[in-house]
């Protein structure tokens, strides 16, 4: 069994108090992860400009160069982890035993997040806008046009409380690191795995070790966190979305409430997109934030719910190791049946139909001693105002909402990634123009197919960096 310590600013730290971590089929122990508490992290913040002090020791072309190299041995190497080592292989089995997604699932989050680590600059020159590097590392200069600027770090490292999910939300602190600024992690309970290989991987690649911090724990650590560090990126639902809206100092990653939109002008052609709505709510298990949820339609709403039903409402789980199962597990007893009741009650209501239900062939929840599934469901609302037209769950669950074109925008609330299959000129401006719409997408571009070149709920530049007034006297003359 596995022996997962404490990195405090990097060093390894064995604490009396241990979790064990547990398969989610066997419930046969698979590591034991040592647990830090909320004072020791707090303590160890005010350590945190050492962090900072040695990434900026390093160019940033030499930091990418770093992570370019990480992104090989993460993908490639056997790792060190905790007391042992992990093959790629072992780390994917690793993963689904404590995470439920399917192994090659988990191998395909390693690609995306080896991807990032080996275009990370091309990311930090998207992000940037070009801003030439030794501006940020020495905190002024010229820009290319002669321009006189000035960015200061907001903080000397990114707090992160981090989720069991999704492999792939990692992808969203790594640009820290080649930024200058140190990382302060509380792992997911499950999905800890992620965050150690890829920071043994940058260690190995030559990153000093107090620049990141690993602190697995219970809440307090997470509040810790939030209460004592200048910048924190968090993970939670639509609760924790609400408790930090408005916090400059908090970066809340939640809900997606993802969806496609069809304008009057393509909507007769919903055919051709079968392929890009099944895929947008069906890949990665639908477990993330930017897999469809909703589709609205000014017609033919109930036709699109029928084509993706008979797509989606057949799958059925299959062993995390199978190479063709497509739905991952819930690994704690109770989530899943209360997402199936949840749906049960909403279907009461009267304006929605499960069209999913008559190619199941069975019932959505299919329970297990130590865990559960849940299939496939498509429904079809007659209006956006149904409680379950704008609803987001942790498993391909997509409302196909009848709804016109006039009010589609004002319906679908807040939206973190808008697909929308249109070329009507004055329907992309009123999308462009729409403050509720974070990632929009003009045309067959799936809502899961990322461009990482592109911001990702907030430029993690801005909240990292501010770009304030400078000036400084020019020489005196002689």
């Amino acid at each position: 069994m596995l022996d997962i310590p404490i990195l405090r600013m990097g060093q390894v730290y064995e604490s009396m108090e241990k979790q064990a971590v547990v398969h989610f089929a066997t419930g046969e122990p698979v590591a034991q992860l040592h647990q830090a508490t909320g004072m020791m992290l707090k303590l160890d913040l005010r350590k945190a400009q050492k962090a900072r002090d040695a990434l900026r020791e390093i160019p940033i072309p030499k930091l990418l160069e770093i992570c370019a190299k990480a992104s090989d041995l993460y993908l490639n190497a056997t790792l060190p982890m905790g007391n042992g080592e992990l093959s790629p292989a072992e780390f994917c089995r690793m993963q689904s035993a404590t995470t439920g997604l399917p192994e090659h699932m988990c191998a395909g989050n390693m690609r995306k997040n080896a991807f990032v680590l080996s275009h990370m600059g091309e990311v930090l020159d998207a992000l940037t806008r070009g801003v030439p590097f030794d501006i940020l590392t020495r905190g002024y200069g010229k820009e290319a046009r002669g321009v006189m600027v000035s960015y200061q770090a907001n903080s000397p490292v990114l707090g992160a409380v981090l989720p069991s999910n999704s492999p792939g939300v990692h992808t969203l602190w790594l640009p820290a690191i080649p930024l200058q600024i140190g990382l302060m992690l509380k792992p997911g309970t499950q999905e800890f795995w992620t965050p150690y290989r890829i920071t043994e991987a940058l260690y190995q690649a030559g990153l000093p070790r107090e620049a990141i911090g690993l602190y697995p724990g219970g809440h307090d650590v997470g509040g810790g966190l939030m209460t004592d560090c200048r910048r924190v990126m968090v993970f939670g639902g639509q609760a924790t979305v609400e408790q930090h809206y408005g916090n400059p100092r908090i970066s809340v990653h939640g809900p997606g409430f993802s969806k496609i939109v069809f304008g009057e002008d393509m909507v007769d052609r919903w055919e051709e997109y079968v392929d890009l709505m099944a895929d947008s709510v069906f890949l990665n298990s639908g477990r993330g934030c930017i897999n469809c949820s909703s589709i609205y339609a000014p017609r033919h709403g109930e036709k699109i719910a029928e084509a993706l039903a008979q797509r989606l409402g057949p799958v059925e789980p299959l062993p995390p190791n199978d190479p063709k199962a497509t739905l991952a597990a819930f690994t704690t007893k109770g989530v899943a049946e209360a997402m199936h009741n949840q749906i049960e009650e909403g279907l009461k209501t009267p304006g929605v139909t499960e069209v999913s239900a008559k190619y199941r062939g069975g019932s959505r929840h299919v329970p297990h001693e130590r865990y559960d599934y849940l299939r496939p469901t498509v429904l079809h609302c007659t209006s956006p105002d149904h409680p379950l037209a704008n609803t987001e769950y942790m498993f391909p669950f997509v409302s196909v909402v009848d709804c016109p074109q006039a009010k589609a925008i004002a319906s679908m609330g807040s939206t973190l990634v808008c697909t929308a299959i249109t070329d009507d000129a004055k329907f992309q401006q009123q999308l462009l123009d729409a403050t509720t719409i974070d990632r929009l997408n003009i045309g067959a571009v799936k809502t899961v197919a990322l461009n990482w070149l592109q911001p990702h709920e907030g430029n993690i530049v801005d909240f990292l960096y501010r770009n304030r007034a400078f000036q400084d006297a020019p020489p005196p003359a002689h």
